[in-house]
């Protein structure tokens, strides 16, 4: 059938796809879903239920799996998800292919059917546009160098009154590339379609300009119902 409009934001760990694709889904109208926060709430589900990482993914069917299945919007919504252990732990549960299988029906109802009667979907993640949702009208690869990453988590986390060290944040973030890159299951990659935004140098305004332009390119008809509205 016919797919709804879905943009498709996919890059690493503080690249800005996320306040770049919630800007996108405000200026579209359209339903946003960041696809981490599926993958940080089953991960935090199995914290609480007293696992580690590694033994969330042990078994089969593995105890996330199963976690992943009970997903609630509340959970979605927990203030805690945006923690680091909990990214952590995420970035080792999305490595599971059985924890993967147990979230690509939500992703795919999201894009499917957008929540609230949206007339499309903004979904950003590490697989959007490669597994999820390869018909998206609109890929995005959103990226930018490790150091300048480490920099933006860094201040976003000082700013939070968390005291870290640079040095830590930025290693941390490159076992965390290492790991999204080389699993088997679904890799971090840019679809052979994706317009790469390499963010290393733009500001969030910068950024969200140089996306909207591939949008206007690519969903013309969205774009031509806003101004109509």
């Amino acid at each position: 059938g016919d797919l709804p409009l879905v943009v498709a934001v996919d890059g690493p760990a503080a690249s800005g796809k996320g306040t770049l694709s919630r800007r996108l889904a405000e200026r579209l109208g359209f339903a946003h879903l960041d696809t981490g926060s599926i993958y940080r709430a089953t991960a935090l589900r199995c914290l609480r239920a007293g696992l580690t990482p590694e033994q969330s993914i042990d078994g089969s069917p593995p105890p996330a799996a199963e976690q992943a299945l009970a997903i609630t919007p509340e959970d979605l919504a927990d203030p805690e998800l945006r923690q680091e252990h909990v990214g952590q732990c995420a970035s080792v549960v999305s490595s599971c292919p059985a924890v993967r299988n147990a979230l690509l029906d939500f992703q795919l109802g999201f894009c499917e059917t957008p929540p609230g009667g949206k007339p499309g979907a903004v979904l950003d993640g590490r697989d959007i546009g490669t597994v999820i949702c390869p018909r998206a009208q609109v890929k995005l690869f959103v990226t930018a160098g490790v150091d300048t990453r480490a920099l933006r988590r860094w201040k976003e986390l000082m700013d939070s009154g968390k005291q870290v060290i640079l040095e830590d944040v930025k290693q941390q973030m490159a076992e965390r590339d290492a790991r999204d890159s080389q699993r088997d299951a679904a890799p971090l990659a840019a679809a052979e379609d994706a317009v790469t935004l390499d963010t290393s140098d733009m500001d969030q305004d910068e950024s969200f300009l140089a996306a909207w332009a591939a949008v206007v390119e690519r969903m013309p008809q969205a774009v031509e119902q806003l101004q109509r509205e």
